[in-house]
């Protein structure tokens, strides 16, 4: 699984994808409701533009995490509002446990590496990230660009220091996750990212619960624990000066999944959302937004030539995914207890 998920994660781009997808335009719009797609995340903007052009279905933004998505699924699960939902893959596999997905099987989810679906489809990958730094460089105040995590407890980055909420927000986790695996740690001992954590509130960090992209631009927050497909889009489409970081100690990558809900109320939308995601034109749209597509399909040249160079990507590791999502609650509890 991890050889699949490394060849998805570091390919460059030697294949092209098709211009001639099939969808045509719908002449009637219907309605899909999805929990966790915040137009300013992974262009979510586009993507739900895309979707309502191509198949009809007008589906609006939503800026939940995805630890909010699920907690307000488990709140409506008598009588449901969301149709789909977009998560951090521990909490699909949690949603799954939870009884709150019900299995469909999109077009190409065959074609989706094993470790990176539940078999009866109840929850598959869409895309995957890598996690690092998010500079803004103009906010830096003359401070370097830091090149590791142990960089980020120096004073001079007093102040200036964001990461989510890792007890609640998905990526807030992964940044953990990513911590303790570059400091050494396991997913049975997460000693050296806590202790990490408790050394940077020296350091008076930003701990936002929900997407930052637009704190980062602006400079609110000069430097956030993100994904890399955000700080690319910040240094390829904003006006600024970007940098994203792989930190020298390691990193993680990891999927993000979506799952279609439970007794939903438009499930036919739903199906054609999550149809279209997985399409040649939804993964092309998902590499253009810097994001590694969940089918084994290299990223075109010219967006592959715009990331780090496979020598820098070599430091970000696969982890066991299902054990992480076994200890998430644990640790969200020690980082409450011991850090917060």
């Amino acid at each position: 699984m991890k050889s699949l998920l490394a060849s998805t994660l570091l390919a460059a781009g030697l294949l092209t994808i098709g211009s001639s997808f099939g969808f045509a335009p719908a002449a009637k719009a219907a309605d899909a409701i999805c929990y966790n797609c915040p137009p300013e995340w992974a262009d979510w903007a586009s993507m739900l533009k895309a979707i309502k052009a191509d198949t009809g279905v007008d589906m609006p933004g939503d800026n939940k995490n995805s630890g909010q998505a699920m907690a307000q699924i488990i709140a409506e699960k008598a009588s449901p509002v969301a149709d789909v939902a977009y998560v951090g893959v521990t909490f699909g596999i949690k949603m799954k446990d939870a009884g709150l997905t019900q299995a469909y099987k999109p077009k190409h989810f065959d074609e989706i590496p094993a470790g990176l679906k539940d078999a009866d489809g109840h929850w598959f990958s869409i895309h995957s990230g890598t996690l690092g730094l998010m500079v803004n460089k103009d906010a830096l105040g003359g401070a370097p660009v830091p090149a590791c995590w142990a960089d980020l407890l120096k004073p001079e980055y007093k102040g200036m220091v964001g990461y989510l909420d890792p007890s609640s927000a998905f990526v807030g986790y992964v940044g953990a996750v990513a911590v303790n695996t570059g400091l050494g740690g396991t997913l049975d001992n997460f000693t050296p990212a806590l202790e990490w954590f408790k050394k940077l509130q020296a350091n008076q960090p930003i701990v936002p619960k929900q997407t930052a992209y637009a704190r980062v631009v602006s400079g609110e927050i000069p430097i956030l624990l993100d994904y890399d497909f955000n700080a690319y889009r910040a240094k390829y489409t904003e006006k600024g000066n970007f940098a994203f970081v792989l930190p020298c100690e390691g990193t993680v990558a990891v999927p993000y999944v979506m799952t279609m809900v439970q007794n939903d109320p438009h499930p036919e939308a739903a199906k054609k959302v999550l149809d279209y995601v997985l399409s040649d034109k939804g993964q092309a749209m998902w590499a253009k937004a810097y994001l590694r597509p969940a089918r084994n399909v290299e990223l075109p040249k010219e967006i592959a030539d715009r990331f780090l160079p496979a020598s820098d990507y070599a430091r970000a590791k696969a982890v066991d995914y299902g054990k992480m999502e076994a200890v998430q609650k644990g640790f969200g509890e020690k980082y409450l207890s011991e850090v917060k």
